[in-house]
């Protein structure tokens, strides 16, 4: 471990500038993204259902599949409200935390497990689906060659599967981890074709003519499971409508994602969260909802469920009006386009599987060996290397079959949604203090509030989740069988990561960090002229950062979280290249009120021998016009600004720099211009 040598001069002379030396803590240099780059991290992992979804469906309950479909892809918004209030309340709202906290260890473990089975499938059935696509263009331009030619599309679909699997799968390891940037082009190719497909689909409806799809329910053996022999059950309208959704429900993903998107969401957070839901839920009713009907009313019934089956996008492409050739182009795009966001979907799963078991790891029920980083690009490779065989294990004995592939992947997403909200329920009447958001419809007698709109939500989530364990008997099997393994996983790696444990708190951040022989901007980062300094010394009192926070713009201001790590060696010292677990406690607490405020911070650690000193002449170094101090306990606000003041003139080299001093506690503030 490097070491870094540190001239401390003594108070009352004038150091030389050059020889302050800084620990930078580089993995919580925060970045946060606009609602539209986070709408499209979502969309790529949500709008992947639209190439599969309706086969499926029309496989289980006929011709009024679509129907279903678009009510699913309205009745999502209610799960997404359900999301939305977690993050508001927890940044880190997924899943595991929000079960964790309102029903407790034993049933955050099993949800959790119930969501890594959704990761496990989502990567699996988007491949699979993205060769379909593939196999499917193939097969469409090869009479163009020679008639006879036509290559076995279950066959390739799975290759190709298999090699996107692995192509992410590396690209995980080397530390390629999914790009807003690339997403938000992604979407916006995609809001094109969806715009282009609608258009062309009304156009074609309007020449041709075309007549709605029935609403009547025609439940299949296949759908009905384990329910097939009871006769009586299908004279129950509501039943054949539960089952409906039930084989629909895959059209809704990426919840999840939007709630561990939000850590990244940039201020004002509860706004940009909330017009995210609205962009999200406006593009999938449109892409998935609307492209569902209109490919049911223009697409050959049996088609539907025979050479598009797989790919019924596709299908509508090649029977919308106009020239053959232009819809093979047209097709194409479609194909391309669904092969970006499949293969993305793929991408996300694997992401967001990791995400979850290093969240899991956090806590420490995964054990620490899982957590090895990379010897040279410091990723997760083993839990990574886990998920990929698993993945692969999955697509192999599927044989590419994505009706089946969809089965199972109904089962992760319903009960994961089903923990997510009856927790939420609980969590209304545990923890009754003020939400910046909550789900509508909401009755209160006297003290008591009754949550009807999250209450309706978990009530349709229940009746499906249900229903589901009866109608999908293979889902049911391996969704359980999967949990139950999981979950008795966790709790021996828990025991023997308490066996092995070293005293270090699993609820910590990991934060790598990086020695720096000269405090400069270019050292720690800064991007902007316009720079505040706020020092940081414990994890409870850090209003004067809250306050910054609030006022200053990341785009704008480069705000630098300072902490003075005070030396005992009054002359000369050296510094370990590593923070203390005081430290560590400090800029977790730091990180989770960056998150919050949804602003990027730069947290850095400055060894010295008198800490007020080192704020003054850290100021003077990296060019700051703002510093935010906190109050202290020893010292009124006044003596403090005074010891300032003074430290603040030996620090400046010309005696020009002009800066404005701030103490800030709970309730007071003191303003200084120097």
């Amino acid at each position: 471990m490097r070491k870094i040598t540190l001239d401390n001069s003594p108070v009352g002379t004038k150091p030389a500038l050059s020889k302050v030396r800084v620990v930078v803590i580089t993995t919580v240099m925060l970045t946060f993204i606009s609602y539209w780059r986070a709408s499209a991290i979502v969309i790529s992992d949500l709008a992947s259902s639209a190439y599969y979804a309706l086969g499926i469906a029309v496989k289980a309950v006929g011709p009024s599949a679509p129907w279903f479909i678009l009510f699913v892809m309205i009745f999502a918004y209610g799960i997404r409200a359900v999301y939305i209030e977690s993050s508001s309340m927890f940044v880190r709202g997924g899943v595991y935390r929000v079960v964790h906290e309102a029903l407790g260890e034993t049933a955050a473990k099993f949800s959790v497990s119930a969501l890594l089975f959704d990761y496990l499938i989502t990567a699996p059935i988007s491949a699979v689906s993205a060769g379909q696509y593939i196999s499917g263009l193939v097969n469409s331009l090869l009479p163009y060659v020679n008639p006879a030619w036509k290559i076995p599309t279950a066959f390739s679909s799975t290759v190709i599967a298999v090699v996107i699997e692995l192509y992410f799968w590396r690209k995980n390891i080397i530390g390629l981890e999914e790009s807003s940037e690339k997403a938000l082009r992604i979407f916006q190719v995609t809001a094109i074709l969806a715009a282009v497909l609608f258009v062309w689909s009304v156009v074609t409806i309007f020449m041709r003519g075309a007549s709605l799809p029935p609403f009547t329910v025609a439940l299949s053996d296949d759908a009905l499971g384990l329910l097939k022999g009871v006769d009586w059950l299908k004279t129950i309208g509501a039943v054949g409508i539960l089952v409906g959704m039930g084989h629909s429900i895959l059209a809704v993903s990426g919840e999840e994602t939007l709630a561990q998107v939000y850590r990244e969401i940039e201020a004002p957070k509860l706004p940009n969260l909330l017009k995210t839901g609205m962009i999200i839920f406006l593009f999938a009713l449109l892409f998935t909802g609307f492209n569902s009907l209109f490919a049911a009313m223009i697409v050959p019934p049996n088609e539907v469920i025979g050479e598009y089956n797989d790919n019924v996008l596709s299908g509508l492409a090649m029977h919308l009006v106009g020239n053959h050739a232009v819809l093979l182009g047209l097709q194409a795009f479609v194909v391309v386009v669904g092969f970006l966001i499949l293969a993305g979907a793929v991408n996300t799963a694997l992401i967001g599987a990791n995400s979850v078991l290093n969240r899991v790891a956090e806590d420490g029920v995964l054990h620490s060996w899982f957590r090895k980083p990379h010897e040279k690009y410091g990723t997760s490779y083993r839990i990574l290397h886990t998920l990929a065989i698993l993945q692969l294990l999955i697509i192999i004995a599927t044989h590419g079959d994505v009706f089946l592939l969809g089965e199972a992947y109904a089962f992760g997403v319903v009960w994961s949604f089903v923990m997510k909200a009856y927790s939420m329920i609980v969590l209304r009447f545990t923890m009754k203090n003020h939400r910046e958001w909550r789900v509508p419809w909401n009755i209160r007698i006297g003290t008591v509030e009754i949550p009807i709109g999250l209450g309706s939500i978990f009530t349709v989530l229940f009746l499906l989740g249900i229903v589901n364990l009866f109608t999908k008997p293979y889902a049911t099997v391996g969704g359980i069988a999967f949990t139950i393994i999981l979950y008795i996983a966790f709790g021996v790696s828990e025991r023997a990561n308490k066996r092995d444990a070293d005293g270090q708190s699993h609820s910590l951040e990991r934060f790598n960090v990086n020695g720096q022989d000269l405090l400069t901007v270019e050292a720690i980062g800064c991007r902007n002229q316009d720079r505040k300094l706020v020092a940081a010394s414990a994890p409870n009192r850090l209003y004067q950062l809250k306050k910054c926070l609030a006022e200053n713009h990341a785009d704008t201001t480069d705000i630098i979280v300072m902490h003075a790590k005070v030396l005992a060696d009054k002359e000369r010292a050296t510094v370990e290249n590593s923070i203390s677990k005081e430290q560590a406690e400090l800029f977790s607490e730091v990180i989770r009120i960056a998150e919050r405020e949804g602003k990027t911070i730069l947290p850095i650690v400055v060894p010295t021998n008198n800490p007020l000193y080192a704020v003054a002449q850290t100021a003077a170094q990296l060019g700051v016009n703002e510093v935010f101090l906190g109050a202290s306990e020893r010292y009124p606000s006044d003596y403090l600004m005074e010891q300032f003041a003074i430290y603040w003139g030996m620090s400046q080299t010309d005696g020009r720099q002009k800066l404005t001093v701030r103490t800030i506690d709970a309730t007071r503030e003191v303003r200084e211009e120097l």
